[in-house]
């Protein structure tokens, strides 16, 4: 005994055909404001490159990032003494938030870091919220820095009060 069925062909094609426009409709999304995305990006490049300079202690990468203001020179004077204090430095960003007004540029970071001297020092650890006030459309350049810096950390810590140490009896 043989059984044929039969196949509604065009409901087949219908919803072969509907999921074809429907991959097609959604495999690529277009920007609505590319400038302003790019620019987005170079804000965020910015931020990295800040970092890694940081990190690989590149001063003069560093120095190619900011604006050349007093405040910034001192900030450098200060991430030297990073440089010349601690043989490794690990430090990692979490951007909160960007906003853009103008040339000007907030950025609001969570950062968390570890300053180590030699390789068995235990190292330093600290984290902080920071807001990192850029400027630029083209070229994005560190103007200024609010909050917990995660940088100058060696002179920072020759301004905290000693840990009280356990008193013996």
């Amino acid at each position: 005994m043989m059984t044929t069925y039969k196949i509604p062909w065009l409901s087949v094609l219908c919803l072969l055909g509907s999921m074809a426009l429907f991959g097609a409709g959604c495999s690529q999304k277009t920007i609505q404001y590319p400038e302003d995305h790019a620019r987005y990006l170079r804000i965020d490049q910015a931020v990295e490159s800040l970092r890694q300079a940081y990190m690989q202690k590149d001063a003069s990468g560093l120095a190619s990032l900011m604006m050349p203001l007093e405040p910034l020179t001192q900030l450098q004077d200060e991430v030297r003494g990073d440089f010349d204090t601690f043989s490794v430095i690990t430090l990692d960003f979490s951007l909160e938030r960007i906003m853009v007004e103008g040339d000007d540029i907030d950025v609001f970071v969570h950062w968390q870091g570890l300053w180590k001297k030699n390789a068995d020092d235990p190292g330093l650890r600290q984290r902080g919220h920071t807001r990192l006030q850029w400027v630029g459309t083209k070229a994005i350049l560190l103007r200024g820095i609010q909050g917990d810096s995660p940088f100058g950390i060696k002179a920072r810590q020759t301004m905290l009060p000693p840990s009280p140490s356990p008193k013996k009896q």
